[in-house]
């Protein structure tokens, strides 16, 4: 028993008649043999006999006849807690007449190094029943306890190694992205939640089968070359690839694989975290978009500040009056220009407003008074919500470039903007008349021609057509009347 309470056994009687000298002597020298401390006391408990074991498991010599109880420099209960060489289980044989075992002790060197040790304290009684001492054997369990130690340690350490594991677990299976593992011979072994997620396979349907089942059959030679740098225990990071859904649908990923390494440090095989980047992707095709409408903006910007220049010229009669008409203008251009962006402040895109209005606004910078140069007819249409920035921006394409290369670029030429409405869609025709020449051949496929054609039929669910004759460019929309106010 591991604590401060013990179990009697039967004492043990001295012999009846006295032992001899030579006697005592052989005795002792085969105490000294043995290789267990033994000791013995008298009846008041104090040391009378030590074996070279006792010794030098205290650590000291005690002095014969003095030191009382055990010789142990200073006595701990097994918690720490100290132990009066009076109250040790040596005392506890003599002052109670019986044997004491099922106890545990440890004993303190002078040097500070402790002993864990089980007594075996038994009292000696002469033949009349007198107590006429003690015998003790300290067994030495520091070995035993080392183990029970490690042995607990150990088991600490699986408990860690396992709750780890677990977290771990728990982090991969909670993951967005997909996590997956897979053999040297590119076998899946392990597929998490985020992998169910990306390409669409459970767990069951792709643990056991070959990683190739998401490779696409024009990137399977990708897989041999990750293996093989797996293999010499290299990281293959950021590796941006297209994989395959079960549906057969294609996914842009970036993937991250490291080795995976067993306990004697062996490479078994690699772990893959994918990402799905088609979002990036998108937001960085938005981007170049955007860059390329701004670069385009700017450029129409410079032409647009030519044309308003070269209009003004003709009608101005002095340095004056051509200041005031090129102010004014540019500062009617810059307010078409703000019906083109959207009013980030507000959720709806800008005011609304009707059709006729919208043009007049984005046109009246090209115009020369009241020269009739631009005409604009139809019934009223409003025009609200996001529609308004849109459809802002392709008539100020349209406007834009008439003025840099079309009818309004010259004092002849001239525009004519008409809609009607029939039933649920709006018909618009853009006519320019007198403008420089045009041949068959004008590029179509600028950036400004991509960004009208998209607004009409991406945003405005519209169609849009154009024809370059002898006279100018004719164009042709239709937009459904619904995706004017929304």
């Amino acid at each position: 028993m591991n604590g401060k309470t013990g179990v009697a056994s039967p004492a043990t009687p001295w012999p009846a008649s006295p032992i001899s000298p030579a006697g005592e002597r052989a005795a002792q020298e085969m105490l000294q043999a043995l290789p267990a401390a033994i000791y013995t006391t008298d009846a008041a408990g104090r040391i009378t006999f030590y074996n070279e074991a006792a010794a030098v498991l205290w650590g000291c010599r005690p002095e014969l006849g003095k030191s009382e109880f055990c010789g142990s420099w200073k006595l701990y209960w097994p918690d720490g807690t100290p132990l009066p060489h009076d109250e040790c289980p040596m005392a506890l044989a003599l002052k109670q007449g019986r044997p004491i075992r099922g106890m545990e002790a440890v004993a303190e060197r002078p040097d500070g190094t402790r002993v864990p040790f089980i007594p075996y304290p038994t009292p000696l009684f002469d033949a009349s029943g007198r107590l006429i001492g003690a015998v003790n054997m300290l067994v030495d369990i520091t070995e035993r306890h080392r183990a029970e130690q490690q042995a607990l340690a150990e088991a600490e350490e699986r408990a860690r190694g396992e709750q780890a594991a677990q977290r771990l677990a728990a982090i991969v299976e909670s993951s967005t992205d997909a996590i997956v593992s897979k053999d040297l011979d590119g076998v899946i072994t392990s597929w998490n939640q985020g992998a169910r997620r990306l390409f669409g396979y459970t767990a069951e349907e792709a643990v056991g089968r070959p990683i190739t089942i998401v490779i696409p059959e024009d990137r399977l030679d990708e897989e041999p070359e990750i293996l093989a740098r797996i293999r010499r225990g290299e990281r293959v990071e950021d590796f941006e690839t297209v994989r395959r859904r079960k549906d057969g649908s294609p996914v842009e990923i970036s993937l991250t694989i490291s080795p995976i390494r067993n306990r004697k440090g062996e490479i078994v095989g690699a772990s893959k975290i994918a990402r799905d980047i088609t979002e990036r992707r998108q937001a960085q095709e938005r981007q170049a978009l955007l860059l390329r409408e701004m670069s385009h903006r700017v450029k129409n910007l410079f032409a647009l500040a030519g044309a308003v220049i070269t209009l003004s010229t003709r009608t101005a009669k002095s340095p004056e009056e051509l200041a005031e008409q090129v102010r004014n203008r540019l500062g009617t251009l810059a307010r078409a220009h703000e019906l083109t962006l959207p009013d980030l402040r507000r959720e709806q895109a800008a005011t609304p407003t009707t059709l006729a209005a919208l043009l007049r606004t984005i046109v009246s910078p090209f115009e020369d008074r009241n020269d009739g140069r631009v005409a604009i007819a139809g019934p009223e249409v409003a025009v609200g919500g996001h529609a308004v920035t849109s459809l802002a921006l392709l008539l100020h394409e349209l406007a834009t470039n008439a003025a840099k290369y079309g009818a309004l670029s010259v004092a002849s030429g001239r525009l004519a903007v008409v809609w009607t409405v029939e039933g649920e869609a709006l018909s618009l025709s853009w006519a320019e008349q007198g403008g420089p020449p045009v041949d068959g051949t004008v590029n179509s496929d600028g950036f400004g021609t991509r960004l009208v054609d998209s607004t009409v039929e991406g945003h405005l669910r519209g169609r849009i057509s154009r024809r370059w004759g002898a006279e100018g460019l004719a164009i042709m929309m239709t937009v459904p009347l619904d995706r004017l106010t929304g």
